[in-house]
């Protein structure tokens, strides 16, 4: 392990003083919503601090107030296969900072600037090595360049002394061949600093809102720890800029500024109501804190500690062990958090997800000549990590452990046979054809993408075109499809979803009544055809319990009771004996929904909705399969007729 890494402010520190910043400024903080959406059928994953604040940005009010703060848990699944570098993750976490109509640039950029800067109650990071960025405007659509933004941020420099002329860049690509010349402050097009739902200005619909950006950057200097140069004119183009690839500077932080609607005639006009959404990655401002470039040093030394010690390798001593060490503390690291908040593996959707990365790990952990079963080790690491921001993670450490070692059992009981037939291929030289590839995926579990990297390492190609069509052709699951499925709440809001989502409140309720108050919701799945839930229990349902759990359902069907919905303080809410999904925060503000008496409901729970307004609506409830998941975690698929 490298020394030398700055010990006076780690990853807890700064997440803490972030939100004790934004708290002292009028601030709610609010909890990490979970890393599986709920409510939003369009993503398998929470990857950004805004996702779960949209409706509210758009113009929703919130019940905690105009102005919020939190640090959320993201995770990226388009980023496995960069994980290597010393900058890419696909877990992390993301501090935020919104206002829905309250102050804007002046107050956004000036609290974030001291934030940053201020030795008391910020990080003391030195300004002179801080570079900013803002949108140039474009001319055609009637937009400016963002010179407020720009003008704020010159003044903020001067406080220090620092001039900061700014600099038109405008595409990547002419910024690096324009270089930076003397300027702090630099102006890129809409591909760098503009947001919106839709992407670039002229791809908005008319009637969405959207706007420019500010970026800060962090300069870690021209020359690495050995006097390498970092910038080189072969790979990144003749100049380096803050935009550039080379490593030299990093991004921690973003604000923007949704200030404009789009009109039907194709320009833009103010938004009645400006809100800012801030996000600095935790782990980039914990690096720029240590002056650190590798993000690993921040955010996975303990992890790699361990690996260290198990494997016999030191972290940092050559590219390939260091490559192999990244990947297993990220992906372990994720895979934890993703089974923590109900992800388990399968062969589809999030589940899909949790098992390459459990997987690539296993091969990684052998090039390492980890022992085997060495992956559970590193659990308890990550929940001590995590044990005061998310103490949920040590609470179900146990439970995850076993499912990441049952899941290494699976896969290692084929992978040499695997392995054997995919190394016979690549001794020839020739591409991997579809028959084989599906073989690989669907006989000695695979994921195709570690097929494909493998291959790639030997300069093999994969005929993946045939591959999709062998598993289309056997009706299996195309990984094509993976981004467009849904897990964890409603796939839509159809009239028929919704009866499905009231019904799983009554089984959850009915469950309890019947199995005993053991049973929380692990997770849940609602479609316009069926519903699936997830909940703690240690064996399968005899035929007497399954018959009283139907039972007590359509009773409260037949009763036609009422279902309502009330806005609580949490504790209230917990008072009352809502229940909630294991593992999640809630806010301080919460919504539950009732079913039956107001007094004495037969169902209370934290929920966003939406409900019918009477159970009677809903059909006769059947349960079609009781199947275990995990170690203790059961699933009921069931169905209204």
């Amino acid at each position: 392990m490298s020394e030398g890494v700055p010990q006076q402010m780690r990853l807890d520190a700064v997440r803490s003083r972030f939100l004790s910043f934004m708290e002292r400024r009028g601030h709610t903080i609010l909890p990490s919503a979970p890393l599986l959406p709920k409510d939003d059928p369009t993503t398998l994953f929470t990857g950004s601090g805004m996702q779960p604040l949209v409706p509210y940005l758009l113009g929703k009010p919130h019940p905690a107030g105009r102005r919020l703060a939190n640090s959320q848990k993201c995770f990226r699944q388009m980023d496995i296969e960069e994980v290597g570098d010393n900058r890419h993750t696909t877990f992390f976490e993301m501090l935020g900072n919104w206002s829905l109509g309250d102050y804007f640039k002046q107050e956004q950029l000036e609290q974030f600037f001291v934030f940053l800067t201020d030795k008391e109650e910020g990080l003391g990071i030195d300004p002179k090595r801080l570079f900013v960025t803002v949108f140039i405007g474009d001319a055609s659509l009637g937009i400016e360049r963002d010179d407020e933004s720009a003008a704020i941020w010159q003044e903020l420099f001067a406080r220090y002394g620092i001039k900061a002329p700014v600099v038109e860049m405008g595409s990547e690509e002419e910024a690096a061949s324009k270089g930076m010349g003397n300027g702090r402050i630099f102006a890129y097009d809409a591909k760098k600093n503009w947001w919106s739902r839709a992407g670039a200005p002229e791809a908005m619909p008319a009637g969405e809102p959207g706007g420019p950006d500010s970026e800060v950057f962090f300069d870690f200097g021209p020359y690495d720890a050995e006097g390498r140069a970092r910038h080189d004119p072969q790979k990144f183009g003749p100049h380096c800029h803050p935009n550039c690839d080379c490593g030299r500077f990093l991004e921690i932080g973003n604000s923007v500024f949704m200030e404009f609607v789009k009109q039907p005639d194709g320009q833009f006009a103010p938004l009645p109501q400006k809100n800012v959404d801030f996000g600095g990655g935790l782990e980039r401002l914990t690096a720029a804190v240590q002056d650190t470039p590798d993000v690993f040093l921040v955010a996975h030394q303990p992890i790699l500690r361990q690996i260290e010690e198990a494997s016999g390798h030191s972290y940092g001593s050559e590219p390939s062990v260091t490559r192999a060490m990244r990947i297993i503390a990220d992906h372990l690291k994720a895979a934890v958090f993703l089974i923590t908040d109900g992800a388990l593996p399968s062969n589809a959707d999030a589940g899909y997800v949790v098992r390459r990365l459990i997987r690539r790990s296993v091969r990684f952990a052998d090039a390492l000549q980890l022992p085997e079963g060495s992956l559970t080790s590193l659990v308890p690491v990550v929940a001590g990590m995590y044990r005061q921001a998310y103490p949920e993670v040590a609470e179900r450490a146990e439970e995850t452990a076993r499912v990441i070692e049952e899941e290494e059992r699976r896969f290692r009981a084929t992978l040499r046979r695997g392995m054997r037939l995919l190394t016979s291929h690549l001794e020839k030289g020739q591409e991997i054809d579809g028959a084989t590839a599906f073989q690989l995926a669907t006989t000695y579990g695979f994921p195709f993408e570690m097929i494909e990297e493998i291959a790639r390492e030997r300069g093999v190609a994969v005929d993946e075109e045939a591959f999709h069509r062998e598993m289309v052709r056997h009706r299996s699951l195309s990984r094509k499809g993976i981004t467009q499925k849904f897990k964890g709440g409603l796939a839509d809001h159809s009239e028929q979803t919704i009866r499905y989502h009231t019904a799983t409140h009554l089984l959850h309720a009915a469950l309890r009544k019947v199995l005993g108050d053991h049973v929380l919701q692990r997770g849940s799945n609602i479609t316009a055809q069926r519903l699936r839930f997830d909940f703690s229990h240690p064996h399968r349902l005899s035929d007497e319990e399954r018959r009283a759990v139907e039972d007590l359902v359509n009773q409260w069907i037949q009763e036609d009771l009422p279902v309502w919905s009330e806005d609580l303080p949490l504790e209230e809410a917990r008072r009352r004996g809502a229940l909630g999904v294991f593992g999640e925060r809630y806010p301080e503000i919460v919504r539950v929904y009732g079913i039956g008496d107001r007094k004495q409901p037969v169902s209370l729970e934290f929920c966003g909705g939406p409900h019918v307004d009477r159970t009677g609506v809903l059909g006769r409830f059947r349960i079609v399969k009781d199947e275990a998941l995990a170690a203790g975690v059961r699933r009921i698929r069931a169905v209204l007729e």
